[in-house]
């Protein structure tokens, strides 16, 4: 067929038809866009990403950013708050506001935490190991800050139920801020730190200074805190009582650190009193005895302790107290770095493996056998100091173990002959040298074995 046979005719038929099939086409693509043109984004798909501006971050004395503000803007809503005026103090881990209701003219500490510029980064020594918070651990600084704020409200609330201790009572909570009662002279004026009080005479220092060990006593036995920063900072001589506060860092005896917390609030507390206001202080170890050990251990009228009304208890533990010797050389100081530096046992998994055995035994009653006063024979260290040596040295050093041995038994003429080789019964040392093999293999028969150890320590864990 050629080209000739097609009519001009049929090629505008069909022409004509395929541009009606194509706006028919069209017409149909039209009808449904403007149908769903409200429900179609045409636009080029980009990836979800979340931009936010910084001002939403931005913050007025490090606490203050619109968040926190929100947070706040509740607690004045629910009738807590009416103003705040000014800043009373700054710290590291959060600034401390004036709060004020205006209707009942009660003042408050509005304690608002830091979130953008975290200067206290220790904070999860603090928190790790304390079971009460140990699953709410976040690498989210808002959300650290905020187990934080809570961690110190909770501790408040404990120490403030305790009619022994005197602490600014807590009264709202909202994610980073904390409000309490504002400790006050009048007229919005804050009372003085015990760094900054004025102390009458020498007998008021000494009674502030035993309030302080009374004030350790409690918090361990009864609100089974331990603070982790007491010191004369953290402390306010308030209507002559002692406040503490500032326990956001406080942690309960089962922490694996607390022990090593206690004793540096012990330190801090002696070095105030020692160096500052120059008086005589009981030793680290006496300190520390009284606050840990209990009431029927560390008393021998514990009955009559127990009936007392809380006066008569204060008064108790003050005359105990009188009873302790003041530090008066330089040996006592001494023995307080030893004490500081010793590794002390709470729990079965902080047993060292050498003093497995005697705790397995009933030998050693962890801490408290530790805190007490233990003696300790000359035989207890030589035998503790040769279950260090190793088994293998042992074995390995039997020639020479052997040729001491036998010049330590023989008299003069004869350990000078034994010098020499030909002296020597080649049989003889042999016999020797297995006898000393054998006497370590049934020195390993008894030792007990560390998959047995792990399980025991597993079991004092639960």
């Amino acid at each position: 067929m050629s080209y000739s046979d097609y009519s001009d005719d049929d090629v505008d038929e069909r022409y004509n038809s395929s541009n009606l099939r194509s706006h028919t086409e069209l017409k149909e693509k039209t009808d449904i866009l403007d149908r769903y043109a409200d429900k179609i984004n045409l636009d080029v798909h980009t990836t979800h990403r979340i931009t936010r501006d910084k001002a939403l971050r931005a913050t007025v004395d490090q606490v203050l950013d619109p968040r926190t503000l929100g947070f706040l803007e509740k607690i004045f809503n629910n009738g807590t708050l009416s103003r705040i005026n000014g800043c009373v103090s700054t710290g590291k881990e959060a600034n401390i506001y004036y709060g004020l209701n205006e209707s009942t003219s009660e003042e408050f500490a509005v304690k608002i935490y830091k979130t953008s510029i975290l200067v206290f980064k220790d904070r999860t020594r603090y928190v790790v190991g304390e079971h009460r918070f140990g699953e709410k651990q976040s690498k989210n600084p808002r959300q650290m800050v905020r187990n934080w704020a809570e961690k110190e409200y909770r501790n408040l609330k404990r120490l403030y139920s305790e009619p022994l201790i005197y602490s600014p009572k807590p009264i709202d909570l909202k994610e980073n801020i904390l409000v309490m009662q504002y400790l006050t002279r009048g007229n919005g004026d804050p009372s003085p730190k015990l760094r900054d009080y004025n102390f009458k005479d020498l007998e008021s220092v000494i009674h502030y200074y035993h309030e302080m060990l009374i004030l350790m006593r409690v918090l361990y036995q009864n609100c089974r805190l331990v603070h982790a920063d007491l010191s004369e900072y953290n402390t306010i001589v308030h209507d002559e009582n002692l406040y503490v506060f500032d326990v956001s860092q406080s942690v309960e005896p089962d922490h694996p650190m607390s022990i090593d917390f206690l004793r540096m609030d012990i330190k801090n507390v002696n070095d105030f009193f020692s160096r500052i206001k120059k008086i005589n202080v009981y030793a680290e170890r006496d300190i520390f005895k009284f606050v840990i050990t209990p009431s029927n251990i560390l008393f021998n009228n514990a009955e009559d302790f127990k009936e007392l009304n809380q006066e008569g208890k204060k008064e108790f533990l003050l005359n105990y107290l009188n009873t302790l010797n003041l530090k008066s050389s330089d040996t006592d100081e001494f023995n307080d770095e030893v004490f500081r530096s010793l590794h002390l046992v709470s729990s079965l998994h902080s047993i060292d493996e050498r003093d497995f055995s005697k705790f397995s035994n009933g030998d050693m009653d962890t801490l408290v056998d530790l805190v007490g006063s233990v003696k300790i024979n000359d035989e207890d260290v030589e035998k503790d100091v040769n279950t260090d040596v190793s088994e293998n040295e042992k074995v390995g050093n039997d020639s020479d173990y052997d040729s001491e041995v036998d010049r330590s038994d023989l008299s003069g003429e004869e350990q000078s002959q034994s010098k020499l080789k030909r002296f020597q019964d080649k049989e003889e040392r042999k016999l020797h040298k297995q006898q000393v093999k054998e006497n370590a293999r049934e020195k390993r028969k008894s030792k007990m074995k560390k998959h047995l150890k792990k399980k025991l320590v597993n079991k004092g864990k639960k």
